[in-house]
């Protein structure tokens, strides 16, 4: 893991994320959904969601990156599975598979019920410094 840190993304203090757990492979954020969140509908905005499953699963694959290494997504897949007006909700972002070139990455999304309300997952490309 880079320098044993993992930075919370600056989108994460903008929409409110909060890095809860950390461990190899595996993270932890939680945000306050809130009005401010909602889309037309009076919902959490998909794209909110989308965000948060991002942020978690960047950072988990961040912390398996070595010192020389860096990363970007490549390609996010979401599934909106129960709407979430306000509260707090959870992302829980895994590492399943980290390749020398290329990762997968699962995060599920809960609502302050536990209740699952979304999946998402995405691959991430390791970058290497060139000497």
């Amino acid at each position: 893991m880079q320098s044993g840190k993992v930075p919370a993304p600056p989108i994460a203090k903008l929409l409110g994320m909060q890095l809860r757990d950390v461990s190899k492979g595996c993270v932890v954020m939680e945000m306050e959904a809130t009005k401010k969140h909602w889309n037309p509908m009076h919902t959490l905005h998909g794209g909110v969601m989308c965000d948060i499953a991002d942020a978690a699963m960047g950072s988990a694959f961040f912390t398996t990156l070595d010192d020389d290494e860096s990363y970007t997504t490549v390609d996010l897949h979401i599934k909106f599975l129960k709407p979430v007006i306000t509260g707090k909700i959870t992302a829980s972002a895994t590492v399943v598979k980290r390749g020398r070139r290329l990762g997968y990455i699962e995060c599920e999304i809960r609502n302050d019920e536990g209740e699952l309300v979304a999946k998402a997952d995405s691959s991430c490309i390791v970058l290497r410094e060139e000497n």
